[in-house]
């Protein structure tokens, strides 16, 4: 979910950029066309994965590498290591996407993967696992894996 700002009136609309894509987003007061923002790995942010989602934002990512964090919130490593994905994903100028999933609320991906501690770093790219980074890791260890994938 994002906000889009109306350029016609000004309100504020909440809106799901994913759904934006498919059709036509209007204001909900004066019903003026809304622009809205891209996706997250466009706009500089990490795109939040489910098990529903993987397939389309992981696999389906085609030739850009993703490093997928398979994290919990109760996780203290894991909230360490999100500041540092965050500055990535910002840096990523579309070469790379960051994504992020939750492995308490998506327990089919984790398993799948075998993902048995966290965080666990799962670099993908043309839809197959290339490398599996296990604790956290520094920014600069994690940019140079990103970059061998590029």
């Amino acid at each position: 979910m994002g906000i889009a700002t109306c350029p016609n009136c000004g309100a504020k609309n909440r809106v799901d950029e994913r759904a934006a894509r498919a059709t036509q987003t209007v204001c909900g007061r004066c019903r003026t066309p809304l622009d809205v923002p891209g996706d997250a790995a466009e706009t500089g942010h990490p795109v939040t994965v489910t098990d529903a989602t993987f397939e389309q934002e992981v696999l389906g990512a085609g030739s850009r590498p993703v490093l997928l964090d398979c994290w919990a919130a109760w996780c203290g490593p894991c909230r360490m290591i999100a500041p540092v994905l965050d500055q990535l994903a910002s840096e990523s100028n579309g070469r790379y996407t960051i994504a992020k999933l939750n492995v308490d609320e998506n327990p089919q991906t984790a398993a799948r993967f075998g993902v048995r501690s966290i965080p666990t770093l799962l670099i993908f790219k043309n839809g197959q696992l290339r490398e599996t980074l296990v604790g956290s890791q520094p920014k600069q260890a994690l940019a140079a894996r990103l970059a061998a994938h590029v």
